[in-house]
């Protein structure tokens, strides 16, 4: 089997915003996971509570951790690849122009 040689990987202009956008994302996840520790630790009781269709707190909030970070993901991926989109065609416009 043949394959091509790798393509040349250009600079991201975008890697800056990139990196901003992961880390407030992980930072929020983060806090929404600080809590869900913190309720074990300080009231463990609180999580064998029934609070929606016969389901405890813990089986709630662990779905919703998973959830959560699907739905970041997401996020994290239409932010990203629209200000790859702008940014690095705004690049290559400005290296034609040389």
């Amino acid at each position: 089997m043949h394959h091509e040689p790798a393509p040349k990987v250009k600079d991201d202009a975008a890697s800056a915003y990139k990196t901003r956008v992961g880390l407030i994302l992980f930072a929020l996840y983060g806090l929404v996971y600080v809590g869900f520790v913190a309720i074990n630790t300080i009231n463990p009781a609180a999580m064998g509570q029934v609070v929606f269709a016969g389901l405890n707190l813990a089986v709630i909030y662990g779905f919703g951790l998973i959830i959560l970070a699907i739905v970041m993901g997401l996020i994290y991926n239409v932010l990203c690849s629209r200000a790859e989109d702008s940014m690095n065609q705004t690049k290559e416009e400005a290296n034609h122009d040389l």
